[in-house]
């Protein structure tokens, strides 16, 4: 049986500035031919720098993808850039709904479900991210903020053929940024890949879903969340801005792993 593709994308934030982020990129670029071809990488940079560090990644096939954007396409937003402007600088992908959008800008499931459909209409893929606080999970509510978000952007979502859209399952408590910055445990967030994986399937049944899992992700965890049946790669935070944390990431995905085994069994 072959080894499925592994998915590493790689969300900047706001940790690089614009020289940074052209410097990661080449030194990305310069390494991409050393990078196993069952790894399929994509770097969200910063607005600033998508362009010129798109061009670097998009020669060596690492494809670049949007933080973040304004659900219509134009007009008298001062300060906010489209879906489609994204798409027209080379971008492959959109994160929509990532937690601290959520909680640090209080975006809202209705604002969720604007942009993911934005994201569709330009012709982005989407990584729609999802997942419960720490004080949800401490109530026992872990499930029920998870569907509620899952519900909002997806139920009765008009797609047009078999569409490709990615969902991350980024506990918010487990994100350095915002929460612990202790990571979930592979067991539990198998748990609620699968539980994602059945709910999205019944509310997209045309949809091609991906399921990756974020939240302080390192290269001494990461291949016991990959070996999980249900993960198809990871979504990385700071440590994919700092080169050598990276490398190893990508390095730790495609070793062999604890679980490989598990990784072969039929997805749910």
């Amino acid at each position: 049986m072959s080894q499925k593709d592994l998915y590493l994308f790689a969300n900047w934030k706001m940790y690089l500035g614009y020289d940074e982020s052209n410097i990661l990129a080449n030194a990305l670029a310069s390494r991409a031919k050393k990078i196993s071809p069952r790894v399929r990488l994509a770097i969200f940079p910063n607005a600033l720098s998508l362009y010129p560090a798109g061009q670097v990644l998009r020669d060596v096939s690492i494809a670049v993808g949007a933080q973040n954007f304004y659900w219509l396409d134009r007009g008298g937003y001062t300060g906010e850039m489209s879906a489609a402007m994204f798409k027209e600088a080379g971008c492959q992908y959109a994160l929509v709904g990532h937690s601290e959008r959520r909680h640090v800008f209080n975006e809202s499931n209705h604002d969720v479900r604007q942009k993911l459909e934005a994201a569709l209409a330009a012709g982005l893929i989407p990584v729609l991210c999802v997942g419960e606080t720490a004080g949800q999970r401490k109530k026992g509510e872990t499930e029920e903020a998870v569907e509620t978000q899952l519900r909002s952007a997806l139920s009765k979502l008009r797609l047009n053929g078999k569409k490709e859209i990615f969902i991350a399952y980024e506990p918010v408590w487990a994100i350095s940024s915002s929460g612990s910055g202790q990571a979930c445990s592979p067991v539990e967030a198998e748990r609620m890949q699968n539980y994602i994986a059945k709910l999205a399937k019944a509310l997209l049944p045309t949809a091609k879903i991906k399921i990756l899992y974020g939240g302080s992700v390192r290269e001494t965890n990461v291949a016991d969340f990959l070996s999980q049946p249900n993960c198809d790669g990871a979504l990385v935070g700071h440590a994919s801005t700092i080169l050598k944390s990276w490398l190893g990431i990508i390095e730790a995905a495609t070793s062999p792993r604890r679980g490989e085994a598990k990784a072969g069994k039929t997805r749910s």
